[in-house]
């Protein structure tokens, strides 16, 4: 179990400049260099630095301009994930590699090969982070009208895993021969066709590449739904959870997560729980504070209601920011992020205005402190039972990478409970996770 070597630190690029919208604006941002490999190979490299055991690159598939704000101030630009992490494979030697994949606008056999051919050109260590895409503005991109509904959208996301992992078994391990005195490249015994049918799709495989290094890339998943946690407790071998402001519902959150994997049969260490925390490193709290006024100073007005909307899934365009937040939720009508829905009826309970909601939503997401601060939060939380260890979004990139790999990563060492030392070549190893035995040559065995 990978406690046994200490938390497991993960670093999370979703908007190229760190975890908020306008943080392209903070001091020693470069968003001239967010289509520039080396802006990427210098995070890659530090976080290796640090010992981290994956970074990945979320991803999205849209423009968000649903609000002119989202084009005059939002960061609308990113690489293709897979792309990217290929490049980064061949400048880095140690840490994961892992992509959002959207299991609702693409196609398994498609997945299967991408992700097989990164997890053999990184030598074992790609994963993927499974999501079922929230926006309409995507369904706007694939031919549709608006977006799957929720549970068919999960439904869908557990059958593409199945058929996914299924086509990475479309070779044993030892099915290629490569004899070229007789002439025979492979065993046809080594060959399984998956020949799935199924509720959304239809692949008979085999897939055209050999089975990966790990046998299956790792699989994250983030859906905290009821129908996200339930895909989580089969699925996934790592989840990134939201942020939890009080001990005990991490611990609750962690135990609920937990269970859901013992109840498909699985081992709970098999299950990774990694909850999401934005650090902002300050010399002092009270600069860390600063830091934290900063990011919200920068984000105009518009932009705050506009995201508001976004998330509730209703127009505020002609209300002010100051006026009275009145909303009648209705989790029923949403098709986007239902837990994102259910954190801000939680917050709205204690606010009164639209302003105060987004600036509590806003400043939920980060934690702020100085490094041995936020080296004890994370200890507590690992200790206690609420983490297996941590998905960093950082507040700014590159500045607070570096700060934390710098600052608290020595802290957290000194705590006896991070060990930046790498434990294996790949990231199954790294992380204390079983590499898979093939389910179609078990299946054929028992037949």
């Amino acid at each position: 179990m990978t406690r046994d070597g200490g938390l497991v630190l993960g670093g999370m690029v979703f908007y190229p400049g760190g975890e908020h919208v306008t943080s392209w604006r903070l001091p020693g941002s470069e968003p001239e260099q967010y289509l520039d490999v080396e802006y990427y190979v210098r995070f890659a490299q530090t976080l290796e630095r640090g010992g981290f055991a994956t970074l990945f690159i979320a991803d999205e598939l849209y423009v968000w301009d649903r609000f002119d704000s989202g084009i005059d101030h939002v960061m609308n630009i990113r690489t293709e994930p897979f792309t990217l992490l290929g490049a980064l494979s061949q400048r880095t030697e140690h840490i994961g590699l892992a992509a959002t994949v959207s299991t609702t606008y693409n196609e398994p056999y498609h997945v299967a090969r991408k992700l097989a051919s990164l997890d053999h050109l990184s030598e074992g260590r790609a994963a993927w982070n499974l999501v079922t895409s929230a926006s309409d503005e995507e369904a706007w991109n694939f031919g549709r009208d608006a977006n799957l509904d929720h549970a068919v959208r999960y439904r869908r996301g557990a059958e593409f895993v199945d058929v996914v992992q299924g086509l990475w078994d479309s070779w044993d391990d030892d099915a290629f021969l490569h004899d070229k005195q007789s002439g025979y490249f492979a065993k046809r015994e080594g060959l399984h066709v998956l020949d799935h049918q199924g509720e959304f799709f239809r692949v008979r495989g085999p897939l055209n590449i050999a089975r990966p290094p790990q046998a299956h890339p790792v699989l994250f998943q983030a859906g905290a739904s009821e129908a996200g946690r339930a895909l989580a407790g089969a699925k996934a071998e790592g989840v990134f959870t939201l942020w939890q402001d009080e001990l005990a519902d991490a611990q609750a959150l962690y135990a609920d997560y937990k269970r859901r994997a013992v109840d498909n049969g699985r081992d709970p260490s098999s299950m990774l729980i990694l909850p999401a925390v934005s650090p902002v490193i300050g010399d002092t709290e009270a600069d860390a504070l600063r830091q934290l006024d900063e990011i919200e100073e920068l984000t105009p007005d518009r932009v705050s209601l506009d995201l508001l909307s976004h998330y509730l899934q209703t127009d505020l365009s002609d209300r002010p920011l100051d006026a009275p937040f009145e909303h009648v939720f209705d989790e029923s009508s949403i098709t986007q992020s239902k837990s994102v829905y259910e954190s801000i009826r939680r917050i709205a309970a204690d606010a009164t205005t639209l302003r105060e909601v987004y600036r509590t939503i806003l400043r939920r997401r980060f934690l702020p402190g100085t490094p041995e601060q936020i080296a004890d939060w994370l200890t507590e939380r690992y200790e206690q039972d609420a983490a297996d260890g941590f998905m960093l979004a950082f507040s700014s990139i590159p500045v607070s990478v570096d700060r934390f790999v710098d600052q608290v990563v020595p802290e957290l060492e000194r705590r006896g409970v991070y060990d930046r030392t790498y434990r294996g070549d790949t990231l199954r190893e790294q992380l204390g996770l079983a590499r898979p035995a093939s389910t179609l040559r078990t299946a054929e065995v028992s037949a």
